[in-house]
């Protein structure tokens, strides 16, 4: 793991050497813009308008806008003078309760490990937050980004989550076209709630997969074969809802259909796209092998960054 972060936790006069790593990685897969008329990639430009010309790295600073067409400039020094005393550590406010905190609030989680010789207070503020159920809500910068922070305890390691500040949360009171409070009929919520009650079981993160990205690699393999073909395309629901109906059908529903999205719109034994089911009102898929060379397995490559953006150590 690449380290994205070095400092310490400090809660109390404790102090716990960390570093830092991401816990996540954007398995999007990443299209680039091709000219059509050469089938080359384009590159990004950094040009100034009004210099009419392309701006180099070394060439560029930060500037704020204050208002419309001016700016003041910062030195890079300046900026760096503000980030210098917080980026080398997670000082922790308060302990509280997970269940506290709404999960609007929760942006990118990583992992913390003991650095040099803090091995012993890594273990202690472990355990002591292990027995007493409770996470730290902290305070951390990273990259010039202040944030709030909650660290809790994940199986034998430490996870640190940045979290958004309230003034960051937009309020409910924003959100147009919310009904108005009143009265549901009672039949629904009857079968709404039986609807839950079996849909409803325990959290297994690993049964849930992206269907989006596994259609995109099975359209990738397909084309890098030279096959041509055409996905059925799904049926258009109306728009006109009876509540009543949709209940019970989805109750129904509930008791034969597994619990998987569904199958690959490819056969599992064959390259071309599954046909259409008769009544589905869709076009049968087609397809045209140019090849009799089976399509090769796709993995998404993790998406390339500049250096300029790329996470690294304080």
């Amino acid at each position: 793991m690449h380290t994205v972060w070095k400092g310490a936790i400090s809660f109390g006069l404790v102090h716990v050497p960390v570093k830092m790593f991401s816990a996540t990685e954007d398995k999007d897969i990443s299209l680039r813009y091709i000219h059509k008329e050469c089938g080359n990639p384009l590159s990004y430009v950094r040009k100034c308008p009004v210099c009419d010309k392309e701006v180099a790295w070394e060439e560029i600073g930060k500037g704020y806008e204050y208002e419309k067409g001016k700016f003041i400039l910062f030195d890079k020094e300046e900026l760096d003078q503000l980030t210098e005393e917080s980026t080398k550590n997670i000082t922790i406010l308060d302990f509280v309760d997970l269940t506290e905190i709404d999960p609007m609030y929760f942006q990118k989680t990583y992992y913390l490990s003991p650095d040099q010789a803090g091995t012993n207070a890594y273990r202690l503020l472990m355990e002591a937050m292990r027995q007493t159920g409770k996470i730290g809500i902290a305070k951390i910068s990273i990259r010039s980004k202040s944030s709030l922070a909650a660290i809790r305890v994940l199986e034998e390691c430490l996870a640190i989550e940045t979290i958004f500040y309230p003034d960051e949360i937009r309020p409910v009171s924003q959100v147009p076209n919310l009904p108005e409070a009143g009265t549901v009929n009672d039949k629904e919520l009857d079968m709404a709630k039986l609807l839950i009650a079996q849909l409803s079981t325990a959290f297994e993160p690993a049964k849930y997969t992206d269907d989006y990205r596994q259609r995109m690699l099975d359209l990738i393999s397909h084309k890098i074969a030279g096959e041509e073909f055409h996905i059925v395309p799904a049926r258009q629901e109306s728009n006109v809802i009876d509540l009543m109906a949709a209940l019970q059908a989805s109750i129904e529903a509930v008791q034969h259909i597994p619990t998987d999205p569904g199958p690959s719109p490819y056969d599992s034994k064959s390259t071309k796209p599954r046909k259409a089911a008769s009544g589905s009102g869709g076009k049968k898929g087609t397809s045209k092998s140019k090849t009799d060379t089976a399509a090769p397995v796709i993995t998404p490559k993790p998406k390339r960054r500049s250096a300029k953006s790329k996470e690294t150590v304080s």
